[in-house]
């Protein structure tokens, strides 16, 4: 088992600066916890993180979307990015808000997932195009306007921006599961024609 270690862990009070102490305590009044997951390193630098607190909670508690669907967009991005943070949080909250687990399970393994409803299929299938062609086809948008409307076709990107911005700051945080959780997912191969390569420097 490979080890990683976490890159940007909790700050010490003590060590925080008068910007981190400010924007935590607004984090614990508005969200009735301290400073956990993907905002844990995001609180070096306070604006973004409060930012991207407000934007959190409207696209997960004020959208126009159901949160079935919400809950859905969210793990599919999560999958792609292989991010076990949020797919250990959001597998569970998206079963509490009705999805079935044999199509959470499918997007697990990398499959399309079968006897979705017709909401569902028109999610799964914006997500996906647009997380893998960085684009969407003329059909699918116009399915997600004819179902969701511009408002909550716009808040569906929303959903799956976000929760990118949110996988790429875990993954290169390290940041770990919650203790005594397992990782629910199992990394894809990676790409043969990516040609892109960075070496890591000897430490």
């Amino acid at each position: 088992m490979v080890v990683t270690q976490d890159r940007m862990p909790p700050i010490p009070a003590e060590k925080m600066t008068d910007a981190q102490k400010k924007a935590a305590a607004e984090f614990a009044a508005t969200r009735k916890a301290e400073v956990f997951g993907p905002f844990v390193p995001l609180l070096r630098s306070p604006e973004v993180m409060l930012a991207a607190m407000a934007m959190g909670d409207y696209l997960r508690y004020r959208s126009t979307l159901p949160r079935q669907l919400n809950e859905l967009a969210i793990l599919v991005t999560a999958r792609r990015w292989t991010q076990q943070y949020e797919w250990n949080l959001h597998y569970a909250e998206g079963l509490k808000a009705g999805l079935s687990p044999t199509i959470a399970n499918a997007v697990a393994d990398g499959r399309r997932p079968e006897s979705m409803s017709e909401d569902e299929e028109i999610v799964y299938e914006f997500c996906t195009e647009l997380l893998q062609n960085q684009s969407v086809s003329d059909r699918t948008y116009g399915r997600a306007i004819s179902k969701f409307g511009e408002q909550g076709t716009i808040e569906l990107i929303g959903v799956v921006g976000y929760y990118t911005f949110q996988s790429m700051v875990l993954n290169t945080a390290r940041t770990p599961l919650p203790a005594g959780a397992t990782p629910g997912l199992v990394a894809f191969p990676q790409r043969s024609d990516f040609r892109f390569v960075v070496h890591e420097q000897a430490e």
